[in-house]
């Protein structure tokens, strides 16, 4: 049986990879941070798997982390090979202005733990590291599109920790001959993403609107331009690269970009909506032309301190050495997620 352990499994992407994985009859490890309310509901479909083992761990903790790489090779004497899954960070960019000394100890420190521990357990030959790498490493952007050879100018502490733990898996690469990819993924989303993050915040407060408990939704850039996929692609990316026969870096992307702007007029339209605009900078309005309601404001309260205007990923690494190919278009995505909110 193959075994593979996922840092983040509660996360969107471990809950997705989770399911792939089962499907393909893995032995699947997960790492849950303690919280005091409960936080495994993307999981709790897939709590009985008689192949679903879970433990209570932390990127802060390099012994836990040890310890329970420790309990995997017990459990599987003759292992002859591991799929490690690095999902787990503060991800969210704007939070990590807010919080950038914990941003890097988990983000970046983190990752460094986590490689120490599968090479300190004595499984560094039998191991496959996959390390969440992000777009956000190139926040301002020097090219377009954005690919593997494109130059870093991350523009956030939540970027920074990210540069410095796709930097450590290249040094463990080559230091150490260990089997580590960096997948540098751009923005993917789906139903499961976190309420706080900005397609999320939208397709619930469209609900919200809906039902009446909310009047207005209130927006921070939202000419901001992002590569969006559907995170079930992506993992299926992940687990692409830990087959190959050499370890590579390589974005995943779909190779077009839509504006914040244009996620609001596409999700409102599918509930009968016709946003139009109007004033500038932050007295601009969205309302429904069909009756004048002024449905969405601007606030300075949702700029980062450093905006990141742009961003565009190039996939043709991954479509052409990995077979990868996404099933998801942007309006097919958009759709799936108000559907599940509204």
């Amino acid at each position: 049986m193959k075994v593979a352990l996922i840092t983040g499994i509660t996360g969107q992407d471990g809950s997705y990879l989770t399911e792939i994985l089962l499907e393909k009859n893995y032995q699947v490890w997960g790492i849950i941070r303690r919280s005091s309310s409960i936080n495994t509901e993307r999981i709790d479909h897939l709590y009985h798997n008689q192949n679903l083992n879970l433990r209570y761990g932390d990127l802060s903790d390099g012994s836990n982390l040890l310890n329970i790489i420790y309990q995997i090779k017990e459990k599987n004497e003759n292992l002859e090979r591991l799929e490690v899954y690095n999902l787990a960070a503060m991800s969210h960019v704007k939070v990590s202005f807010e919080l950038p000394e914990y941003s890097g100890d988990i983000n970046g420190l983190g990752t460094l733990r986590l490689l120490e521990a599968i090479r300190n357990s004595g499984l560094k030959d039998v191991a496959r590291f996959y390390q969440a790498s992000t777009s956000e490493l190139y926040g301002k952007v020097v090219e377009k599109p954005q690919n593997e050879n494109t130059p870093f100018y991350p523009r956030s502490p939540y970027g920074v920790s990210k540069l410095y733990a796709y930097w450590i898996c290249k040094n463990y690469r080559e230091s150490y001959n260990m089997f580590v990819c960096n997948g540098i993924l751009f923005n993917h989303e789906s139903p499961r993403r976190g309420p706080t993050f900005v397609t999320r915040k939208i397709t619930r407060g469209l609900n919200m609107i809906l039902k009446g408990n909310r009047d207005k939704l209130v927006m921070g850039n939202i000419d901001a331009f992002r590569d969006w996929g559907h995170a079930k692609d992506y993992c299926y990316g992940m687990w692409l690269m830990l087959q190959q026969e050499e370890p590579e870096d390589y974005v995943l992307a779909t190779n077009e970009y839509h504006s914040v702007r244009e996620f609001i007029e596409v999700g409102f339209s599918l509930r009968g909506f016709d946003i139009k605009w109007k004033g500038e900078g932050l007295d601009e309005i969205g309302y429904d032309s069909k009756n004048g309601r002024e449905l969405i404001i601007i606030s300075d309260k949702y700029f980062r301190p450093c905006e990141v205007d742009e961003l565009l990923g190039d996939a043709s690494k991954a479509e052409k050495k990995l077979g990868w190919k996404r099933k998801y278009d942007f309006k097919k995505l958009v759709k799936e997620m108000v559907e599940l909110d509204c």
